[in-house]
């Protein structure tokens, strides 16, 4: 398809920086005949305060329900080793924003001279969405450390639907409170920041609240494999049970449950969302001419916003009305049912509300304009409840593909555990890429009908529209993926609580809350819902990478209409035929795999350090517990090697984008799609990969009650090849692409200005500077990680060769 059909007709957009964007009087526009939409949006902001009050009673009641002081000593000890963990990652953050805020005060200060209270707004904002994502972050942690143990006691009862009902509550107050403040925040600086500085305020919050969610989720990632992988191993090594309080490791695995897998991913919303916001408001600044025009669009999208808000909390609140009727009194249910119901059921009512409100606000947009817009914001929401029902094809305890893995490692041990593992990956990159491509083809279809009228590349529109549909049913989202942290660590707090070897307590127990004690019962349950965890843990992942890669797409068209301002005669260098475009494709494959490689590296030389120390210090005759000391230290080694295995990742990837960007613009935006591309199916595979290992164990443990026997141990094995997988690699390249991607406009600006000014032999010069210190931390990602001491490598002292037949024996 030939460029200039795509983007007809020729408008003309002005170039301009991102953060030069002028936003229109919002009030300028009526809506419903005769309101503004200055106050359309301030109902707005009475939304996001609605959900943060449904976010914080729902904290109040999981506060106040009842719990065992042996499992509640044991949540408040995860909860003081993640607040220690947390406290270290806020100062490691404000290391890494110094690397971003002087690149800021160079571009904004010494090339677009700015004067010093604009430069001070911008790096101001930045700290403020650095600072969104570590409190949802912390936020995240608190409702869970309060959930794991409520759960672990109200599984006591013998009755399944309180081991689902309260993990759900959790999940929903984090999914409400986040998405509302990420909303508040864009809102705030939409209504009460002058129009001529919101620009740069938007790209500042992008830029902070992407640099805290790379670190939180890649840190992290990392920090919880280590911990679980450590853990794991143990069963293997001294044939003890999942969770033995006598391990060290396990309360830096049940941190890392929290760091990785509630810290992680509530960042990684939080920036997502907010990103895609971000990306949305700069396309129709610099690609819909008409000021009008951009108001009704930005209105309509931050209502629709706060519309999906309210359907979410209304469709969660429908949704445990219907599963406490139908569960609240059984013996037995599938976890998983009243979790897909729910997703189900707010994409539906999140479908219909779109309709509905872009039929009240943007009917007179255009002839039919008001149903294609809505109908494209659907594909995305639609793929919000259909990519989950995907990934548990891959990856539920129910699936063929686990039950594969399962089959395969009777006879083949670990070796084939793996290899089915591998085959469940790569089969489910084909379907997921192959709905997503069906998603925004349709899209892409709606948007030539007649957006052509009113912007350039309207099919770029078309597929940001889809990353916001994506992220419409956000609050449930996040819900149902912080709902594994909490089963996860609801199992652990019932072993490490030792609560019956307590004497008495089944008596105390009972005369205390009413209920006699189904121990029994009680594991199976949250061993059986640890695996529902595990595979809404998965969903979540491809949902948030596919916002990445799509939502990109439009930031990149930022920086070609900045590059070019919209002149079509420029974009053959978007083209094989301009070859730095093509050397960028082949770049950004390149970095994808190192980034994985160097993740995964990090991961192994942690978890080796933990192994060698909880081997060393485990004691298992006439102990109950693990000594607080000897738990700390695992924490300790897990933090160390996150901090140090996420400083060189981070800064090989800081310093490679602005190497990138020197070299040629062109070269860059490949780099960028590149990025995406790669990242996209490399995160996918691993992801499924990574889950389906996980059930596979869980199958394991829970339908075949096979712990300690080969075939367990084979799939132990399996799940610490797929920790690192699904949980580190995999989910850290979700914020790396959004990252590179929004430093990248910063940078490719810079590199431009600096070009234009004095010439392109010091840009080059300064982008071989830059590549020589991203290789540098490239080559310590590895060469400085590389596990020390112990067994000499091949390479260090040549083997002997074997003796001659008939020869004498050396002397010893």
């Amino acid at each position: 398809m030939q460029v200039d059909t795509v983007l007809a007709p020729p408008l003309r957009v002005p170039a301009a920086g991102e953060a030069d964007l002028h936003l229109p009087d919002l009030g300028s526009v009526d809506f419903l005949g005769g309101i503004s939409g200055h106050s359309l949006l301030m109902g707005g902001i009475v939304v996001c305060l609605l959900g943060l009050v449904f976010g914080f009673v729902t904290y109040g009641q999981l506060r106040r329900l009842p719990v065992h002081e042996s499992m509640h000593e044991v949540s408040e000890l995860i909860y003081r080793t993640c607040k220690a963990y947390l406290v270290q990652q806020g100062r490691f953050l404000l290391m890494l924003w110094v690397f971003i805020a002087a690149v800021i005060v160079a571009y904004f200060a010494f090339l677009m001279h700015y004067s010093v209270g604009r430069v001070l707004v911008v790096l101001a904002f930045s700290l403020v969405g650095m600072g969104g994502s570590y409190a949802v972050a912390w936020f995240g942690i608190r409702v869970n450390t309060f959930a794991n143990s409520r759960t672990a006691f109200a599984a006591l009862r013998g009755k399944p639907y309180p081991v689902y009902e309260i993990p759900m509550k959790s999940g929903m107050s984090i999914g409400m409170a986040l998405i509302s403040v990420e909303l508040l925040m864009m809102l705030v600086i939409m209504l009460f920041v002058p129009g001529s500085l919101a620009g740069a305020c938007f790209i500042g919050f992008a830029i902070g609240e992407s640099l805290g969610a790379s670190a939180l989720r890649i840190a992290g990632g990392i920090f919880t494999k280590i911990a679980d992988i450590g853990s794991d191993l143990m069963k293997i090594a001294f044939k003890i049970k999942e969770d033995d309080a006598r391990n060290p490791g396990v309360i830096a695995d049940c941190t890392g449950d929290n760091a990785g897998d509630s810290v992680g991913p509530s960042a990684d919303g939080f920036e997502t969302y907010g990103v895609t916001g971000v990306a949305l408001i700069t396309f129709i600044l610099l690609a819909v001419p008409d000021p009008a025009t951009q108001v009704k669009l930005l209105v309509w999208i931050f209502v629709v916003r706060a519309v999906m808000v309210i359907a979410s909390g209304l469709s969660y609140a429908g949704n445990q009305v219907m599963a406490g009727r139908r569960y609240a009194h059984r013996d037995r249910m599938n976890f998983e049912t009243p979790l897909s119901a729910l997703v189900w059921l707010t994409s539906a009512v999140c479908i219909a509300l779109t309709y509905l409100t872009s039929w009240a606000l943007i009917a007179d947009l255009g002839t039919g304009l008001w149903w294609q817009l809505a109908t494209i914001v659907s594909c995305g929401t639609l793929a919000g409840a259909l990519i989950p029902e995907l990934v548990k094809v891959f990856t539920s305890t129910h699936s063929r593909h686990v039950r594969e893995v399962v089959t395969s490692s009777r006879q083949g041990g670990a070796s084939l555990d793996i290899l089915s593992g591998l085959v469940a990956g790569n089969f489910s990159a084909y379907w997921l890429g192959i709905a997503i491509v069906g998603l925004m083809g349709g899209a892409y279809l709606i948007s030539t009908i007649a957006l052509g009228a009113l912007m350039i590349a309207p099919a770029v529109f078309a597929f940001g529209l889809v990353a916001f549909g994506f992220l419409g049913m956000g609050p449930v989202t996040i819900a149902v993926d912080s709902y594994g942290p909490v089963t996860d660590n609801a199992q652990s707090v019932y072993e490490l609580s030792v609560i019956e070897d307590i004497p008495g307590v089944a008596e105390q127990i009972r005369a205390e809350h009413g209920f006699d004690v189904e121990w029994e019962r009680a594991k199976y349950f949250l061993e059986e819902n640890d695996g529902a965890g595990n595979t809404f843990k998965a969903t979540a992942k491809p949902v948030l990478i596919g916002t990445a890669v799509v939502g990109s797409t439009t930031m990149i068209f930022s920086i070609i209409m900045a590059l070019t301002g919209g002149r079509t005669e420029e974009m053959v260098n978007l083209s094989l035929m301009h070859p730095p475009f093509l050397l960028g494709l082949i770049t950004g494959g390149a970095t994808i795999y190192w980034f994985t490689g160097a993740s995964i590296q990090a991961v192994t030389t942690g978890a080796y350090r933990a192994v060698e120390f909880i081997k060393d210090n485990i004691h298992l005759d006439g102990a109950t517990k693990a000594s607080a000391e000897d738990s700390t230290r695992v924490v300790e080694i897990c933090t160390q090697y996150a901090q140090k295995g996420m400083l060189n990742m981070f800064l090989g990837v800081f310093f490679s984008t602005l190497a990138f960007a020197f070299v040629e613009p062109f070269f860059f935006i490949g780099y960028l799609i590149s990025i995406a591309l790669f990242g996209l199916y490399q995160a996918i595979f691993m992801a499924d990969a990574g889950g389906a290992w996980d059930n596979a164990k869980k199958v394991v443990e829970v339908d075949l009650h096979a712990k300690g026997t080969a075939l367990h141990d084979a799939t132990i094995v399996g799940d610490t090849v797929g920790d690192p997988y699904k949980d580190t690699s995999s989910v850290a390249l979700n914020p790396v692409i959004k990252f590179t991607t929004l430093f990248g406009l910063l940078a490719v600006e810079l590199a431009v200005q600096l070009a234009a000014s004095s010439g392109t032999v010091l840009t080059h010069s300064l982008a071989a500077v830059f590549f020589v210190i991203s290789a540098y931390f490239v080559y310590r990602s590895f060469y400085g990680m590389r596990i020390s001491g112990g067994t000499r490598a091949p390479e260090d002292e040549p083997a002997e060769p074997p003796a001659r037949e008939g020869a004498r024996p050396a002397a010893v």
